[in-house]
């Protein structure tokens, strides 16, 4: 039998809740902070006798889910709540009632609507990815459910290690079907991106294995390449006077495992295997134009696919997504997907909504709440 350190174990608790802290520190006040912390105790508390299936204290995942929430989908102080307690009504002897009591109503709701969802799975129903939405929207109204959901799969699917093979393979299955499509439709491709490599790292080992090493010993090459490539079109930013960063890429594990099967290639002859971001710091008002010359550079120097130019600037996504995104021909006959966008387009497609509103409100003293974004991510669920 393991001996358990409690004293090691409470100074990694206290640890993870600090940088929690540190996480959602641009976006609580020290009433948000109050609150956060009277949840953390709460938790511990109620999940303090429970372990998870790697030997770990239980409350080291609520922590994790609400770290998620704050730092990767930039949620504020009443998701990072919810996020702490999420499981708390679920596993607990705490009611909804006293979540309501001790936190008020619009936490309890969020709470509620946890719960329901994981009811639903724990009766093992199947269900369509349409069908799946739409029960979604039926269990709540309010999208901070779904994101809360999605920041507490995404750390199920990180500690997945632990479980059992089938187990393994029923949650990463029910992730690649249900979860990463919502990530997608949500806008928050970061996520969306890591449950869909996780999810084919549980289901087909082999096959991601297989993909990773390939990635793995090209990446030499393929950091020269694309340095060679984007010499020029530095040159001429700069030439230009712009702010800009440029980073290179290769696509996800996944992504390139649909491609295979889907145009029956192998690994060698998948169109662009790579991309390459270009991200300038524009005013708002230039950014459309900036972002089309960027375009015209590009294209000066390399030949591109016309089937393949996106254009999400004139025409965002309903989810708040933005960018411009074209296929060239680099040397060699090599494919790469480039993709132009300005800083505060970038900072939505990692994060969403929230930090478009977040970005308004430093740079623009806007008016625009993190509501306005809650509505704007409902509308999106609901189309």
């Amino acid at each position: 039998m393991v001996k358990i350190d409690r004293k090691k174990e409470d100074k990694e608790i206290l640890n993870k809740y600090r940088n929690l802290l540190r996480a959602c520190s641009d976006k609580t006040n020290k009433k948000d902070k109050k609150d956060i912390r009277a949840a953390f105790n709460l938790a511990v508390n109620a999940h303090k006798d429970m372990r998870r299936k790697s030997g770990e204290p239980y409350i080291y995942h609520p922590i994790a889910v609400a770290h998620i929430a704050a730092k990767e989908i930039g949620l504020g102080s009443t998701s990072i709540v919810c996020a702490l307690l999420h499981d708390v009504v679920e596993d607990t002897d705490y009611e909804i009632e006293d979540i309501q009591r001790l936190f008020g109503s619009k936490v309890a709701k969020i709470i509620e609507g946890l719960t329901k969802i994981s009811d639903v799975f724990n009766q093992d129903i199947s269900l369509q990815a349409e069908n799946f939405r739409k029960m979604l929207l039926t269990l709540s109204d309010d999208v901070r459910v779904i994101l809360i959901k999605l920041a507490d799969r995404l750390h199920n699917m990180r500690t997945l290690d632990s479980m059992p093979v089938d187990k393994k393979k029923k949650i990463s299955s029910e992730t690649l079907y249900l979860y990463a499509p919502l990530a997608h439709r949500l806008g928050l491709y970061p996520i969306k991106t890591e449950l869909e490599d996780l999810g084919l790292k549980h289901t087909k080992l082999e096959e991601y294995k297989e993909i990773s090493q390939k990635l793995i010993n090209t990446k030499e090459d393929r950091t020269k390449y694309i340095r060679k490539f984007i010499r020029p079109i530095k040159s001429v930013l700069k030439e230009k006077e712009f702010s800009f960063e440029i980073k290179g890429r290769p696509k996800s594990i996944y992504s390139i495992k649909k491609k295979m099967i889907k145009q029956n290639l192998d690994f060698d002859n998948v169109f662009d295997k790579f991309a390459v971001r270009i991200i300038i710091n524009t005013p708002l008002e230039r950014e459309k134009s900036d972002c089309w010359r960027v375009y015209s550079f590009v294209t000066d120097f390399y030949k591109p696919n016309p089937d393949r130019l996106r254009d999400w600037v004139s025409t965002p996504k309903v989810n708040g997504y933005e960018s411009l995104h074209t296929t060239v021909m680099g040397d060699d006959g090599k494919w790469v997907e480039v993709q132009i966008r300005s800083k505060r387009m970038d900072n939505i497609a990692e994060k969403g909504y929230a930090a478009h509103y977040r970005y308004k409100q430093k740079n623009e003293k806007s008016d625009d709440s993190l509501d306005a974004w809650i509505n704007k991510l409902q509308e999106a669920l609901e189309n």
